[in-house]
Formats: C-alpha cells, sequence, structure tokens
C-alpha cells in the first residue's frame, strides 16, 4: 500500500483536529509532512511535534516567533508561507480546512501546482470557482470534497455523472427551524453557536443558522459537480442522518446515509478511491425512527436565497456577498449586529456592487476586500 502524504491548512481549526484523529488511526497508510494554522501557535507546534512534520506555518506573523521557539521543523509565517506549504513537492494531497475567503489563495495553489486537493473551505468555490475549477482540470489537479453533503454527493455520482436531473442538499435547518420568526429578533450569539446536530467552528455554525451555510454549498455544487442552479434542490432534514442525494432522469433517488460525523468524509478524501475501516459509530437503521424532509422557509430564512441569487449572477458577485457575509457574522458574534440583520447587510452591500464578468483572481481578491470595508462602512454608520 502507497503510504500518502498529506499538508493540512488549518490544522488547529474543528475539520483539522479531526482529520488529525483519522491520521492517528491510519498511521501506516497516511504521513503528515506539512501544518498550517492560524494564530495557535502552541497547538500547532504539538501537533507538528506529534506527528513530525516536517513544516509549520502560521498565517499570522505575530505568533511566529512562539511557533519558531516550539517547533525543531522548518517554520514560516504569512501568506506566502502558507501558500509554499499548500503546492509543497513532498505533499501528495492538501486538506484545506480554514474557514472563509483565507482559503482561496492556498486552494489556488495546490491546484495550480497539480496536488489532489481535500477541499472544506467551500468559500474558495463559491468565491473564485470560475477560476480554481478550469485551472485544477488544467493542471491535473483533482478536487474532492469534504462538506458532507457534497462528499455525499460525489460518493452517489460514482459512475452515474451523464444521468443526473437534480442534486438534493440536505439542511439540518439549524437551531431555530422551529423558533418563531419574531423570536429572532432576540437570538444570542450563545444561542446560534448551539447546533442541534454538528460540531462545527464559529462562523460556519452561524451560517448553519441563517442557512446562509447552504446557500454557500449550493454555489460550490454548482462548480463541483458542473450543473446549473435549476438542477440543485435544498431540503430541509433535520435527522441529519441523509447526508444528500442525487436524482436522476430516470426518477431513481440514490441517498448517501451516516451518522453526523465529520471525520467519514474528511477519511472518504484521504482514502480515494479505497475506503477503509473507520472508528466511527456505526449508522443502526433499526434505531433511526422517522426521517422528515420539509422545504426551506426562505421568509424567515433569507440568507439562503440571497446567496443562490449571486451565484446565478457570477463574475464578482459571489466574493462580495461571501466577504459582506464574513463581516456580518463577526459582527454579530461581537454583539454588533443582531441576528435578522446579517442577511440584511450582506443585501444592502451586494446592492452596492458593480460587477466584473470572467474575473481574475486579483479582480475576485479586489471585490472580495472591497466588500468588506463596504459593510464595515455600513456597520460604523
Amino acid at each position: 500500500m502507497i503510504l500518502k502524504r498529506i499538508a493540512i491548512i488549518g490544522s488547529t481549526g474543528s475539520i483539522g483536529v479531526q482529520a488529525l484523529d483519522v491520521v492517528r488511526r491510519h498511521p501506516e497508510k497516511l504521513e503528515v509532512v506539512a501544518l498550517a494554522a492560524g494564530s495557535n501557535a502552541e497547538l500547532l507546534a504539538r501537533q507538528a511535534a506529534e506527528f513530525n512534520a516536517r513544516y509549520a506555518a502560521v498565517f499570522d506573523k505575530a505568533a511566529y516567533p512562539e511557533l519558531a521557539a516550539r517547533c525543531r521543523c522548518w517554520t514560516g509565517a504569512g501568506l506566502e508561507a502558507v501558500n509554499f506549504l499548500a503546492s509543497l513537492d513532498e505533499a501528495d494531497l492538501v486538506l484545506i480546512a480554514v474557514s472563509g475567503a483565507a482559503g482561496i489563495y492556498p486552494t489556488y495553489e495546490a491546484a495550480a501546482a497539480g496536488k489532489t486537493v481535500a477541499l472544506a473551505n467551500k468559500e474558495s468555490l463559491v468565491a473564485a470557482g470560475d477560476v480554481i475549477m478550469p485551472l485544477a482540470r488544467a493542471s491535473g489537479s483533482m478536487i474532492l470534497p469534504v462538506d458532507s453533503e457534497h462528499s455525499a454527493i460525489f460518493q452517489c455520482l460514482q459512475g452515474e455523472k451523464e444521468s443526473v436531473f437534480r442534486l438534493w442538499l440536505t439542511a439540518s435547518g439549524g437551531p431555530f427551524r422551529e423558533t418563531d420568526i419574531a423570536e429572532l429578533e432576540f437570538v444570542t450569539p450563545e444561542q446560534a453557536l448551539r447546533h442541534p446536530k454538528w460540531n462545527m467552528g464559529k462562523k460556519i455554525t452561524v451560517d448553519s443558522a441563517t442557512l446562509m451555510n447552504k446557500g454557500l454549498e449550493v454555489i460550490e455544487a454548482h462548480h463541483l459537480f458542473a450543473v446549473s442552479y435549476d438542477q440543485i434542490g435544498v431540503v430541509i432534514h433535520p435527522q441529519s442522518i441523509v447526508h444528500s442525494l442525487v436524482e436522476f432522469v430516470d426518477g431513481s433517488l440514490l441517498g448517501h446515509l451516516g451518522v453526523p460525523d465529520m471525520r467519514l468524509p474528511i477519511q472518504y478524501a484521504f482514502s480515494y478511491p479505497e475506503r477503509w475501516e473507520s472508528a466511527c459509530e456505526r449508522l443502526n437503521l433499526l434505531q433511526l425512527g422517522e426521517l422528515n424532509f420539509y422545504p426551506p422557509d426562505h421568509k424567515k430564512f433569507p440568507a439562503l436565497e440571497l446567496a443562490v441569487s449571486a451565484g446565478r449572477r457570477g463574475g464578482t458577485m459571489p466574493a462580495v456577498m461571501n466577504a459582506a457575509n464574513e463581516i456580518a457574522v463577526e459582527s454579530f458574534l461581537e454583539g454588533k449586529l443582531r441576528f435578522k440583520d446579517i442577511p440584511v447587510m450582506v443585501e444592502r452591500v451586494m446592492g452596492q456592487h458593480r460587477v466584473v464578468a470572467n474575473p481574475s483572481l486579483s479582480e475576485i481578491m479586489a471585490a472580495d476586500k472591497w466588500a468588506r470595508e463596504a459593510c464595515r462602512r455600513i456597520l460604523r454608520k
């Protein structure tokens, strides 16, 4: 068996930590050669020591002295160092596990280098899918989805890509699925961070509460699977057992079922095209009870349609929508913005943007920067 050498960009976050747990269980199949994190130098150094990584880097240059003092391997800081690790010659597979637009450049560099990319950063394709997917095809890079929904679709599509009628993304509905719309006025960050099924980082958890996360996933699915927006549907599935479904032209549906544990899609991206034994809990069909499916409430959760409309508009609009959402969520978590005003803020910024069609990566990142500044300007007023 060939040992896969992996680099993890975002090793100290939720996905990165779970990915390293997968590595622990398969030391004969996986070798960690490089790790990168945002600013948690202490944990990063401990991870590098445990897995004998040859390279370690932090995005935050202020955290570099601590990392350099704690690590015996090669160390670096800043975007240039992280991009270096994402395109490292020694790595066969690069897991992009950072949250937000920070993942765009490392994803681009890994794709340009022809790496197999295990992608857990949906913003890379939301903002820059029109650039990254053609680049991956040209370089021979394979993009393997790590999001549970996209991994589910990817698995259901094996050998069936030509017969697709529609993709169905499932959503738990978040913590406010049954909350009256009037009560959303008073939602606190603590309440929004109590996801009923998944253990995730703060930003993605809030996005799940607003259903913005599902809108981002619709755009990501559009790029990953080369289907039109009319071929992507969203259903609320509170049990989070059916991770997504593919509907085929003959009316058949294939669904992917499993326990809600992110280690399963992470491991599948690492093992593909093989399947390995997993230490995750197994799904007991006899204990499932009911599996329910409902349409999303667009009036209560307007962020979903807002994101999809940005995807349909194309050009730089998805990058603007995504960047404005990041700032709005950050402001909500800091107590500066009400929960229900997150999509309101995003829509205002989108309304002020002049779209650039067929943008380059630099134009996409310029639009991202403009949207952040525009959102902060509105917040100050």
